[in-house]
């Protein structure tokens, strides 16, 4: 069983970090007028979202044991691709959502 104190540092540093992370970027918005920002910024902010979102789910998809598996034996890749397949072909967020979870339990 935890401490209590354990537990209640634990849920501190989580809101911390949300209230740091929604203040950080808050601060760009109140901050900086949009009409200072130079387009080629702006443009490039765009790609920020699904770059942080491949970092994260790329090692999750690649690496099983903590060895590279790029294989077709490698069941949560395989699972990932086919639901990029389906997010790519009819951009729902959903039916992605779902067709990955099943193909990786179908696999599985």
């Amino acid at each position: 069983m935890r401490a209590p104190l354990a537990e209640s540092t634990v849920w501190l540093v989580i809101m911390g970090g949300m209230v740091a992370t929604y203040l950080t970027r808050l601060s760009f918005i109140l901050l900086i007028p949009t009409e200072r920002v130079p387009q080629f910024l702006r443009r490039g902010l765009k790609y920020i979202p699904p770059a942080v979102l491949s970092a994260i789910l790329l090692p999750e998809l690649v690496i099983q044991d903590g060895m590279l598996d790029p294989t077709l034996s490698n069941h949560r890749l395989m699972a990932g691709i086919i639901a990029a397949l389906v997010a790519w072909r009819l951009k729902n967020t959903w039916l992605t959502i779902a067709s990955g979870m099943l193909a990786l339990w179908l696999l599985m």
